[in-house]
């Protein structure tokens, strides 16, 4: 007898729906798998045939064939273990086929018949609301998760037997979605992020950063060892706005296929703040790998990527920046398959002006000029003409480290004044790029420039000679211009005015 379950799986950032196609039939007995599948994929009739019978479903000796399709496309991961169970008990008459129609149905088998939660549930149950399916049972872990997709019915399960006795009889499973109302949450997850308050000195770094997230901006800030780089950066989402709605359902569907959600944290609210290690690898970065997942820059899509100790990473990690800084996404090619993730990051850098880091202070920087030339030319020109912002932080005197003037932040720059900074800013942006899609300064199209960026007749004399003066390249033009569009916003003003383009020129320094 054969029977169809739909199911759903995750291929790179796509999501798909699947049909297992299960076959029963006499003959010598068995239990084949086919559709291109992976390891963890085939290993399911293992589990399957010990959960069955933990579960006292006793499994007669018949030949079982197994197809999940499409066929072309490469199957892994393990939510395919409860559509299999459901698919040979329908072939075996024990569903009725009518129940299980139009039902999506996903979760991990154990050998006791438990359903275990699995990554990438909210991408398919978005994918099975737009294919008009009318419910999803799922493994009860994943409920939260799915219960933010609204308009498609969700029914969580615990293991295989419940799973079977709400597809056995057609009220009960009527009656299991009436109750999902009880498995949505309102809770938030939140974290407990750092203040600027905290933060001793470093006016103008903080002011750069105010800039950079009022525009999103890229930023990368140099310095001696322990200057407050680090600090600085870390505290950028304090001042940033949350996500929006639509925000955080793209930014939790990667955390969801990067199996990263859990009952503790069923939906990301927050900006994602991704800090990898400078020894990390290119597909660290970018994402990738044999059966490919999301990467840092993916999971600080909406966010702050944050690369501290910036020259140290390996040449070919900070060269795979340059493509996803400009074009906020990531392809990669493998085999006959092209993958695009997203990568709608801010760029914090920190990075030593030397490799024992107090150049230019002699008196403890023993670095030769040839040892300095080849540590800043790790980063090279093009991922520095990329960065919108590049500031300094000083070494912080002993009177404002330990002096009258220790708190002297905590009284003048907090966390949230420099928000509200940027929420005004943010909202002005807002309106001037209504019914486009730009949402922030450094969004703007070349081909807009002079639309957005307008200069009156002394600004433009003044960037003709910055211009030549500093041999900027069209890219780091338009960048200031940007930057200075943020500056005017930031100070309520409606014009770029020359002191809005000092400011921006000033972050134009370099390594």
């Amino acid at each position: 007898m054969y029977s169809s379950v739909c199911s759903g799986a995750v291929n790179g950032m796509a999501s798909y729906i699947a049909s297992v196609e299960v076959d029963v039939s006499r003959g010598l007995p068995g239990f084949d798998m086919v559709g291109k599948l992976s390891n963890e994929v085939k290993e399911a009739k293992e589990r399957i045939k010990v959960a069955l019978k933990n579960c006292g479903i006793d499994i007669p000796p018949v030949k079982i064939t197994v197809n999940i399709s499409p066929a072309d496309i490469s199957k892994s991961g393990v939510g395919f273990d409860l559509p299999i169970a459901m698919g040979i008990l329908t072939s075996l008459g024990q569903i009725p086929k009518e129940n299980i129609e139009d039902i999506l149905i996903i979760g991990e088998l154990g050998l006791m018949g438990d359903v275990k939660p699995v990554s990438g549930v909210l991408p398919i149950v978005i994918k099975a609301k737009e294919e008009g399916k009318r419910g999803c049972i799922l493994p009860v872990g994943n409920i939260k998760e799915a219960s933010y997709v609204k308009g498609i019915d969700v029914i969580p399960v615990t293991d295989m037997c419940e799973a079977v006795s709400i597809l056995q009889n057609r009220e009960l499973l009527r009656t299991m979605v009436c109750e999902m109302s009880d498995y949505v949450s309102d809770d938030k997850y939140s974290e407990d992020i750092p203040d600027y308050s905290d933060v001793v000195g470093q006016e103008s770094c903080i002011r750069a950063a105010t800039v950079a997230a009022a525009g999103f901006h890229h930023m990368l800030i140099t310095g001696p060892p322990g200057a407050g780089k680090t600090m600085i950066a870390k505290r950028i989402r304090s001042i940033m706005q949350p996500l929006d709605e639509a925000e955080s359902l793209e930014v939790s569907t990667i955390y969801s296929i990067s199996g990263m959600l859990n009952e503790e944290r069923p939906y990301i609210t927050v900006r994602p703040f991704i800090q990898p290690h400078h020894t990390a690898t290119r597909v660290t970065l970018a994402g990738g790998g044999m059966y490919p997942r999301p990467g840092a820059m993916s999971l600080a899509h909406k966010g702050v990527l944050f690369l501290d100790e910036f020259p140290e990473f390996s040449r070919e990690c900070i060269e795979v920046l340059r493509e996803p800084l400009e074009e906020k996404k990531i392809q990669l090619s493998r085999g006959k398959a092209t993958y695009t993730y997203p990568a709608d990051f801010m760029l914090v850098a920190a990075a030593n002006p030397c490799p024992c880091g107090h150049y230019p202070d002699r008196n403890q920087c023993n670095c030769s000029d040839g040892m300095i030339a080849r540590y800043r030319s790790r980063i090279s020109g093009p991922v520095k003409d990329r960065i919108d912002i590049i500031v300094s932080a000083s070494r912080i005197d002993a009177d404002r480290m330990i002096g009258s003037k220790r708190n002297e932040n905590k009284r003048n720059i907090s966390s949230e004044i420099l928000r509200e900074d940027v929420r005004r800013a943010l909202n002005k942006q807002q309106t001037r790029y209504s019914g486009t899609n730009i949402r922030y300064n450094s969004e703007i199209p070349s081909g807009h420039i002079d639309e957005y960026c307008a200069l009156m007749g002394e600004e433009k004399e003044y960037m003709k000679d910055v211009y030549d003066a500093m041999e900027l390249t069209a890219r780091s033009y338009h960048k200031i211009l940007k930057v200075a569009r943020t500056i005017a916003d930031l100070d309520d003003d409606d014009e770029i005015r020359i002191k809005h383009l000092a400011e921006a020129v000033s972050y134009r320094g370099g390594l």
